[in-house]
């Protein structure tokens, strides 16, 4: 008899980490399907796929993407099989569709429910693509390979029992026949955990501590590039420290990772291509890398603004961290923002391109500190009121047992 859950995600757990945690804690079989460098977690059988080939050379420009999602789709299958050569039978398929996982799966498992995740569906205008044309310009062959992202996407979407997206702007970013069976289910962050907290000194990497008390902007960027406004928060920086000498630059990510957007030009990386050819004190400007979570929250706490810019795209669960750790948040005026913040109340909302409106709110909030307090504590109440982790757990196991799942 059809019993638990199979999740699948090319990087399993990914989103689904809260969500198999609690399954497994009540009770509820939980397996998974991802490639093989998919993590694992206690409790879930996981099924791990080797790619047995790249695409095919020579092959039309335009059809690589939907074969290497196939490719994928097939290597998932095989996987799956495997667990139900063992015995499993689940009654839900929770998959994200982004790489072609759950394509064929349907078939091996029949009378399961789908839930498919809906986490970006591409646009060739308007969107992480030809938003900002300066790096990416809207031309023919790009537009065309945008909506190549698409096709085994769409299959998922279509065949889906229910779809959740994490936002309303990214479920507004489907098509309408796909809307009706969307929900908006924000995985959320741990509120409880993560809270406004006294800044303790900052150690730097070189031995320097910054005290509590100094004016730190802090920015998160994963990737250290564009697509999350790296180059508009850097052209911003020469007139911030020039204006407030004591002025401190916090910025955590990672510049080797692939970014979404792209790589950058001549072999750099985006950080180099965007900071070098800027004119600004280095030694205040911190570049720390990637780093432990709690370190990143240290980070966040010390600030006198946190500074989240991005395209049209996937919103950040930085930012829901940054609200919960009562951060005054200076973001760009795009829509994935306006699911969070309220321009004025929990937030400050800016013109993406307006580098000077940046760089005069974040002097501003390095001058005036407490002016923005309001805002600090609407922040908090907003990130508690929209992306408890605790409210999103519920959602998802309401969804589940709506679709017939036994949880206890």
């Amino acid at each position: 008899m059809p019993a638990g859950v199979l999740f699948v995600h090319n990087n399993f757990p990914g989103q689904f980490r809260d969500l198999a945690q609690t399954l497994v804690a009540r009770g509820v079989p939980c397996m998974a399907v991802g490639q093989d460098h998919a993590g694992q977690m206690a409790g879930v059988r996981t099924a791990r796929y080797a790619l047995p080939r790249g695409t095919t050379a020579g092959i039309y420009p335009l059809a690589v993407r939907a074969e290497a999602d196939l490719i994928r789709g097939r290597s998932a299958y095989d996987a799956a099989k495997a667990l139900k050569l063992e015995g499993w039978d689940p009654q839900a398929i929770v998959g994200h569709p982004g790489w072609g996982e759950t394509t064929f799966l349907g078939e091996l498992f029949p009378a399961a429910r789908q839930v498919a995740f809906a986490e970006f569906w591409y646009h060739a205008r308007g969107y992480d693509v030809a938003f900002d044309t300066e790096f990416f310009p809207a031309e023919e062959e790009q537009v065309f390979r945008v909506h190549a992202k698409n096709p085994v996407m769409a299959l998922a979407y279509a065949t889906a029992d229910a779809i959740v997206a994490p936002t309303e702007f990214q479920a507004s970013a489907l098509p309408p026949v796909f809307r009706e069976r969307t929900r908006v289910i924000h995985e959320g962050v741990d509120v409880g955990a993560i809270r406004p907290a006294p800044p303790q000194p900052f150690v730097l990497d070189d031995g320097r501590v910054i005290a509590p008390g100094t004016p730190v902007i802090t920015h998160v960027n994963n990737n250290m590039e564009p697509l999350r406004g790296l180059h508009i928060l850097a052209r911003a920086l020469p007139r911030l420290l020039a204006e407030v000498p004591d002025a401190q630059v916090i910025v955590i990510g990672d510049p080797s990772r692939r970014a979404y957007g792209g790589t950058a030009p001549d072999g750099k990386t985006w950080a180099e291509a965007i900071f070098e050819p800027l004119a600004f004190d280095r030694s205040r400007v911190h570049l720390l890398g990637r780093v432990p979570h709690a370190r990143m929250l240290a980070a966040l706490r010390l600030g006198a603004a946190h500074v989240y810019y991005t395209y049209p795209f996937v919103l950040s669960w930085s930012l829901a961290e940054a609200m919960a750790s009562g951060c005054y948040v200076i973001g760009s005026d795009t829509a994935p923002l306006h699911d969070a913040i309220t321009d004025g109340v929990d937030g400050t909302l800016l013109p993406f391109f307006d580098v000077d409106a940046l760089a005069g709110a974040m002097i501003a909030a390095c001058r005036t500190p407490d002016a923005f307090a309001p805002l600090r504590a609407a922040a908090r109440e907003t990130a508690v009121a929209k992306f408890d982790r605790d409210k999103g757990r519920e959602a998802w196991l309401t969804l589940l047992r709506d679709l017939g799942v036994a949880i206890p």
